[in-house]
């Protein structure tokens, strides 16, 4: 992969990690931890007490596919630091230019993550 390419898919990487940091705090997440803030009181109302249930465990499933991309991203952006960015985890081969362009923070090539 030619360092274009490399510095571009990085500033792609950083800047999908920026959001995704902005968009955890907005949750009330700690991206630098599993701590989340209180996120709603339960009303003594049934009803509300069940509204109330049902969307923290909306925030908390955001929560949780937010910072599972972070990681994602966080293992991408290391991999290029030491040097096996766009190569296949599992067989080894390299990771086709096209799919990390589409899916910068893919690890496994097509055959690999089809398989």
């Amino acid at each position: 992969m030619d360092t274009d390419t490399r510095q571009r898919l990085r500033a792609t990487l950083e800047a999908q990690q920026e959001d995704l940091v902005s968009e955890l705090r907005a949750l009330g997440a700690d991206p630098d931890s599993d701590k989340v803030r209180q996120l709603d009181s339960v009303d003594d109302n049934f009803a509300d007490s069940a509204s109330a249930t049902a969307e923290r465990a909306e925030k908390l499933a955001l929560i949780a596919q937010a910072n599972e991309r972070l990681a994602d991203i966080e293992h991408a952006l290391a991999r290029m630091h030491e040097g096996s960015y766009g190569t296949c985890e599992r067989c080894g081969d390299a990771i086709s230019p096209s799919r990390l362009e589409a899916r910068p923070m893919s690890v496994l090539c097509v055959e690999c993550a089809a398989a």
